[in-house]
């Protein structure tokens, strides 16, 4: 494994528009748990090391979810995981993965049993939010403990 470039450094403005975007949407998150809860399962999807390794880290900072780590990448499985957080979860990935099928209806509705109209956006944010920094972190190389 080798960083490529260190996109920081090359490209500061970009650095820090990004860290704009993600100082904005971290913001509007109530719930942390939530919030590191999206970014770990996107970056699970997205297979991007350096964020997945980052954000589970976060994650344990908040308190005693290593169940949730491990147990993430199969939450449809286990109990583990509130009807909030499952809603959360499907649209993430539905969001990620939006050429498969896009967000159906039902999902849409379930997740807005959870959620006002508002915080879907705030939550359709971050996903993007997140799925830019993978692509960012695995086009550049990136790897935990590079920086």
């Amino acid at each position: 494994m080798s960083l490529r470039f260190n996109y920081r450094t090359v490209s500061p403005s970009t650095f820090k528009a990004m860290m704009e975007m993600e100082k904005y949407i971290s913001g509007r998150f109530a719930d942390k748990v939530l919030y590191e809860l999206l970014k770990i399962r996107v970056s699970q999807i997205n297979g991007c090391s350096y964020c997945l390794d980052m954000h589970a880290k976060d994650l344990l900072k908040l308190g005693d979810y290593a169940d949730h780590i491990l147990q993430l990448a199969l939450w449809r499985e286990v109990p583990l995981f509130t009807e909030k957080e499952r809603a959360m979860l499907e649209l993430a990935e539905a969001v990620t993965r939006i050429s498969e099928q896009g967000v159906p209806t039902d999902l849409y509705n379930r997740v807005r049993e959870h959620f006002s109209e508002e915080e879907y956006v705030d939550l359709i944010m971050a996903v993007n939010v997140i799925n830019s920094w993978n692509r960012i972190a695995i086009a550049t190389g990136m790897y935990p403990g590079i920086f």
